[in-house]
C-alpha cells in the first residue's frame, strides 16, 4: 500500500492519462533512458545482452562489502538496480563479502583501509543482510502494485562469499585459478595504477582483491548460472578481471558487466557523504526524518536526475511532475515526491509516516502528530536530540524547566535568550520566563514537551510523575 499523499498524487496523474507505476522492461538496457547505466562490458555486447534479457530470465548479481554496519545512500543505486532486475522478471543476487570485506577493496581509495576484525565483519554482515531484506520487503509491500504478480517471480538471494572461501585451499586456488590471471592486466587497472603512484603504494593484500572478486563471479556462474554482474563505475576493473577469468576458465559461457554512475552532488562529493557525514540506510544511524529531509533539500538542478535513478516513477510522469514543479518551485513538489518514495522504500510506511509527522511538527507547526510517538521515537527522528527526564512539579516556570532541561548554561543566558524570542515550547515562541508549564498546553498527551533553542537545538522533556 501507498501513503495517503502518494495515493492522492498518483490518482491525479492517473486522471491525466498516466499509469500508476513503472514496470521495468525485460531488457534491462532500456534503463539507459533513466541515466541508469554508465557502461556495459564488453562494450559491443549490447545487442547480445538485449536478446538474452528478452528471451529468458537471467541472473544478475551485485556485491556489498561489510566495511560498516550499515549501507548508505551511495549504495542505494546498486540496490535499485537489483530491484529493477526483479521487477523485470530476472533473478537478483546480493553478494555480501564476508571474505573480501577482510581484504578491503582498493577501488576509489588513496590509502589502504583499516583491517577489520572478523567479529566486526560478522556483525556488519548481519546488519547489511537485514537492510537488504527490509528494502526488498518494503518494495514488495509498498511499491509493487501489480495485482497479477504481487509476489516476485524471483525473490532476492543473498550469498556470503566466506561460505566458499572458508574451505578453499590456498595452494589449490593459486595453482588452479591463479594461472588464469595475467599480471600485466592486473597492474593496468586504474585502481592499482593510482595507488602505485602514491607514496604508500599498495599492499599485496589489496592487490589480490580483484582476484577474489573475479572468482566470486566464477563461483556464482557455476552455482547459479549468473551471467551478469552489476556495480558502480569504480568497479569496472574488478568486473573486467572477472570477465577475463571466466573467459579462460569457462570458455563456452560468456558473461557481461554493467556499471552504474557514481552519483555526486553539485560540489562533486560522493552522494550522501558530503563533509564526511554519510546518510545511512539504518534508522538508528540516520533517522527516517533525516533521510526524508536529505532528499527534500535537493537542489532543483539535481531532482529530475534523482527521480529517474531512485524512484520507479515512469519517465513521462517525471516530466509531468517537473512541469508542475517549475510552476511553483517554492512548494518543492518534485523533491517531496522523491523524498516520499525513497523513505517508503528504505523505511516503509511507518518510517514515512514518522518523517512526515516530524516534518509537519517542525516546519508547519503541527506538533499534535508528535503526541502519537514515544519519546525514543521522537529522539530518533530528530537525529539524537537531547532527551531529559524532569519530575513534574506544581508551578513549574518556563525558566526552571529550561534550566532543568539544560537548555542554557546559566539563568542569565536563559533570561536573555527567552525574553529575546529565541526559545520555543512545542514549536511556539515563549518569551515569558515566569509562565507556568501546564498540562495540555505545554505537555503533549504522550507526556513529552519539545523545546527548541534557536533554529536547530532540540530538547525532548519526558515528564515523570
Amino acid at each position: 500500500m501507498f501513503s495517503y499523499k502518494l495515493l492522492k498524487y498518483h490518482k491525479k496523474l492517473n486522471d491525466v492519462g498516466f499509469t500508476k507505476r513503472f514496470y521495468t522492461k525485460k531488457n534491462l538496457l532500456a534503463l539507459t533512458e533513466r541515466g541508469f547505466f554508465q557502461d556495459i562490458f564488453p562494450d559491443t555486447a549490447g545487442p547480445q545482452m538485449t536478446k538474452m534479457f528478452e528471451k529468458t530470465p537471467q541472473t544478475i548479481y551485485a556485491g556489498f562489502d561489510p566495511t560498516a554496519d550499515s549501507l548508505h545512500v551511495g549504495n542505494l543505486l546498486v540496490i535499485m538496480g537489483l530491484l529493477h532486475c526483479q521487477r523485470a522478471g530476472h533473478q537478483p543476487i546480493a553478494l555480501v563479502g564476508g571474505a573480501t570485506g577482510l581484504i578491503g577493496d582498493p577501488s576509489g581509495r588513496k590509502t589502504e583501509r583499516n583491517q577489520l576484525h572478523e567479529k566486526i565483519v560478522e556483525t556488519n554482515l548481519k546488519s547489511i543482510k537485514q537492510q537488504l531484506e527490509r528494502i526488498f520487503q518494503n518494495h514488495q509491500e509498498c511499491l509493487w502494485d501489480d495485482t497479477k504478480h504481487k509476489n516476485p517471480r524471483f525473490p532476492l538471494i543473498i550469498v556470503n562469499n566466506a561460505d566458499w572461501y572458508r574451505n578453499l585451499n590456498i595452494i589449490d586456488f593459486i595453482s588452479n585459478t591463479g594461472r588464469h590471471f595475467r599480471l600485466g592486466q592486473m597492474l593496468s587497472r586504474s585502481s592499482v595504477q593510482s595507488r602505485l603512484e602514491t607514496e604508500g603504494g599498495m599492499s599485496f593484500t589489496e592487490f589480490t582483491y580483484q582476484t577474489f572478486q573475479a572468482y566470486d563471479w566464477l563461483h556464482l556462474l557455476r552455482a547459479h548460472n549468473c551471467r551478469f554482474q552489476m556495480g558502480g563505475s569504480d568497479q569496472m576493473g574488478n568486473l573486467m578481471s572477472g570477465h577475463e577469468l571466466i573467459s579462460r576458465a569457462e570458455k563456452k559461457k560468456e558473461v557481461f558487466g554493467m556499471t552504474l554512475p557514481i552519483v555526486t552532488n553539485e560540489e562533486g562529493d560522493k552522494f550522501g557523504k558530503s563533509a564526511g557525514n554519510a546518510v545511512w540506510l539504518d534508522a538508528d544511524k540516520t533517522s527516517a526524518f533525516s533521510l526524508y529531509q536529505f532528499f527534500v533539500r535537493m537542489p532543483d538542478s539535481e531532482v529530475e536526475k534523482l527521480l529517474k535513478l531512485f524512484t520507479f516513477i515512469p519517465i513521462k510522469e517525471i516530466e509531468y511532475l517537473m512541469d508542475e514543479h517549475r510552476k511553483e518551485p517554492e512548494k518543492r513538489k518534485a523533491q517531496t515526491m522523491l523524498a516520499e518514495d525513497v523513505t517508503l522504500l528504505v523505511h516503509g510506511e511507518k518510517g514515512l509516516k514518522q518523517a512526515e509527522t516530524v516534518t509537519n511538527a517542525l516546519y508547519n507547526g503541527n506538533v499534535e502528530g508528535l503526541a502519537e510517538l514515544n519519546p525514543q521515537e521522537v529522539q530518533q527522528t530528530l537525529g539524537g536530540a537531547t532527551l531529559v527526564e524532569i519530575l513534574a512539579e506544581p508551578e513549574m516556570t518556563m525558566i526552571k524547566m529550561a534550566m532543568q532541561a539544560k537548555c542554557f548554561p546559566t539563568e542569565a543566558d536563559a533570561t536573555r535568550i527567552i525574553t529575546a524570542g529565541g526559545f520555543y515550547v512545542n514549536q511556539k515562541r515563549t518569551q515569558n520566563i515566569s509562565e507556568i508549564v501546564t498540562s495540555g498546553t505545554h505537555v503533549l498527551k504522550n507526556g513529552i514537551t519539545l523545546l527548541r533553542v534557536g533554529k536547530r537545538n532540540f530538547y525532548i522533556v519526558r515528564w515523570l510523575k
